[in-house]
């Protein structure tokens, strides 16, 4: 009984963690609509999979998880700054991770798939998938760990 109830406890810290995020990153962003026939069309099979059918990439070390030139971090669909690039840092656990989101760029979703509750971040302007956010990011910044898949953006760099 004792599981029970710590078990309902864990999930309603969950939910009211991940709706307290919602509240407190609005922004106005300019909102991007198209048909999954455009999206499919612009994005590549990776990207669109990702991006449209909430897909998750396979983990790698390679590409943009191990990326750390200085710029910005773009949505692959609609190209909104999602990521500055000093928000990144390495965590080793198979994406890129970042411990901030440019304020009101990164929405956040409930999400209760797969058997588990977390919090998903889609991009706030035309609502494709980006990942997941987790609480074992870094304690000296955020404490945030935004886990996003690498087809779900793209670098821009730093002009000087």
């Amino acid at each position: 009984m004792k599981k029970l109830y710590f078990i309902v406890f864990l999930m309603s810290l969950l939910y009211f963690q991940g709706n307290s995020q919602v509240k407190n990153n609005k922004t106005m962003v300019k909102k991007v609509t198209k048909t999954e026939a455009e999206w499919k069309k612009e994005l590549s099979p990776q990207q669109y999979f990702v991006l449209r059918q909430k897909g998750t990439d396979a983990p790698s070390e390679s590409g943009l998880t191990s990326h750390f030139e200085k710029g910005t971090y773009h949505c692959a669909a609609c190209n909104l700054q999602l990521f500055k690039s000093n928000s990144k840092f390495e965590s080793h656990c198979g994406w890129p991770s970042f411990d901030d989101a440019i304020k009101g760029t990164v929405e956040f979703v409930l999400d209760k798939s797969h058997g588990m509750i977390r919090t998903e971040i889609i991009c706030a302007s035309c609502g494709g998938h980006l990942g997941h956010v987790f609480n074992d990011g870094p304690k000296e910044t955020t404490g945030q760990r935004y886990c996003v898949n690498t087809s779900s953006i793209k670098f821009v760099k730093a002009t000087k």
